[in-house]
């Protein structure tokens, strides 16, 4: 099942026609999918649009693959029961020899490490020139054990789907740690010695077990008022905010001598590093994470930002930065929503996202590479407190731009130091204006024009008003910068545009 999967990406031809050898694959795809046992009347569809979140019948898959094609470097069909027999693994141990993932749970779980990764592909084709940094081999270690099976796979579980299975139920069920632990026992006592070696022994194995991953969070308290962040030792503890008085936790309740303080408002942060390094721990992904420097400069169209002045002049800035291609190029996003919807109460939250730009226009703004770094709750929007908000960020950004991390690069086989630089920030006007700390309000608003400004104040409503500013941009003889009625009357302009 492992033969030339080249035609996936020769879903159209240049008339805009599916190919026949497309549809002779997807032909291939929807018997192979439906041969196995397990398979039932409907299969995830794997298309650009589904991406195996929907189910379909045979001709609905049929009909979505060659009407979208498949998702982004779905060559190795996992989640259809295929495994991609990887030999760069062995050095950890053997792997699987069996061509299929033995049930759709399982399958479940190896996707689950592949989403990990940022992005489906196989991972390490040939074998390692360069042994693989202690984080690096523990990720693969972990991809290792979502093929191990226990009791010689005659009941189809792995260790990885076992451990996944048992912490879901403690979190279903609110299992204390204790309570898990006897569960736990229990089920390893049906073991044999062989497979109780391959399980984790109590709870604290399985979470480190998993936390491998690197999709951990961290809580962190914050102030009612948002002008201060419990954060660091200097913090810890602390009962009240040192700028605005205000208290940390919500007030006890004297019955309750045990009650556990609560806090009054908090944050959620991702750390952004574990997830940047997986990057490179998938071979397609590290390929890609390069793609800027093939970034033609002859086109005056800019596709990508690598092919903008700002990066260029990035790069001349800082040359020791750019020397190193696979170090990241990122952008923050935020802005704030309602989870509630337009119906429900008065609510704003604020969630701030990085995109990675390294990778190709077809990447870098698909959902599984713009990541999610921090969730700012409500009710209130942060205004010109989220800098206060954002520093455990700035602080990870600090680092990465100082000092790097080590990582492994499995395209080149190599550990290398990754650093990071914040290139741009991607906002409306508002969220401009508290990213920035620039007054988006009154006549000197803009931060190009600013006293050059051609704003004016409305003679009876008072308000500004930036009517008749965009004349400016026009070309010097247009007739509209001439025009004296249908604009600002008995105005010619004949200003040039603002420089950036």
């Amino acid at each position: 099942m492992m033969e030339d999967r080249s035609w996936i990406d020769r879903h159209l031809d240049d008339r805009g026609f599916v190919t026949n050898e497309f549809k002779e694959g997807v032909q291939f795809f929807v018997r192979f999918a439906f041969s196995r046992p397990q398979a039932k009347s409907e299969i995830k569809c794997p298309c650009s649009k589904c991406r195996c979140r929907k189910w379909g019948n045979p001709e609905v898959v049929s009909m979505h693959l060659c009407k979208h094609g498949f998702m982004n470097n779905y060559y190795t069909w996992y989640v259809h029961g295929e495994t991609s027999n990887n030999p760069a693994i062995n050095f950890i141990g053997e792997s699987s020899n069996s061509g299929f993932v033995s049930n759709e749970s399982d399958a479940m779980y190896h996707e689950m490490l592949v989403d990990a990764m940022g992005l489906q592909g196989e991972y390490n084709e040939e074998p390692m020139a360069e042994e693989p940094n202690h984080k690096a081999r523990k990720f693969y270690e972990l991809l290792h054990a979502a093929e191990v099976y226990i009791n010689n796979g005659e009941q189809n579980v792995t260790v990885l789907s076992w451990v996944a299975e048992m912490l879901n139920m403690k979190t279903l069920y609110n299992m204390s740690a204790a309570n898990w632990d006897m569960a736990l026992a229990l089920s390893r006592k049906v073991l044999s010695a062989e497979d109780q070696e391959k399980v984790p022994k109590d709870f604290y194995s399985a979470k480190k077990m998993i936390n491998v991953l690197g999709l951990g969070y961290k809580k962190i308290d914050v102030c009612i008022n948002d002008c201060f962040l419990y954060y660091g030792e200097q913090s810890k503890n602390l009962n009240a905010c040192p700028v605005c008085g205000e208290s940390r936790y919500e007030p006890r309740n004297m019955a309750a001598v045990r009650q556990k303080a609560i806090p009054r408002k908090s944050l959620w942060y991702l750390p952004i590093t574990p997830r940047l390094q997986r990057l490179y721990m998938s071979r397609k992904t590290a390929e890609h994470m390069t793609w800027h420097l093939k970034c033609s400069d002859d086109s005056d169209e800019v596709i990508h930002p690598a092919g903008s002045q700002a990066w260029k002049h990035f790069d001349k800035t800082y040359p020791t930065f750019a020397e190193e291609p696979r170090n990241v190029r990122l952008g923050l996003c935020t802005d704030g929503f309602n989870p509630f919807g337009s119906s429900g109460s008065a609510y704003s939250c604020w969630p701030v996202f990085l995109t990675v730009y390294n990778l190709p226009p077809e990447l870098c703004m698909n959902s599984e590479h713009i990541f999610l770094s921090m969730i700012i709750a409500g009710p209130k929007s942060p205004g010109k407190n989220i800098d206060v908000l954002l520093r455990p960020l700035i602080d990870e950004l600090n680092e990465l731009w100082t000092n790097g991390v080590e990582t492994y690069d499995s395209f080149r086989k190599q550990n290398f130091i990754m650093k990071a630089a914040l290139l741009w920030t991607v906002s409306d006007f508002p969220g401009y204006g508290m990213l920035s700390g620039w007054s988006t309000h009154g006549r000197l608003s803009c931060p190009y024009c600013m006293e050059n400004t051609k704003a004016f104040q409305l003679q009876f409503g008072r308000k500004i008003s930036f009517f008749d500013c965009h004349r400016q941009y026009l070309p010097p003889t247009h007739p509209f910068r001439r025009d004296k009625k249908n604009f600002y009357v008995n105005r010619i302009e004949r200003s040039p545009p603002p420089q950036d």
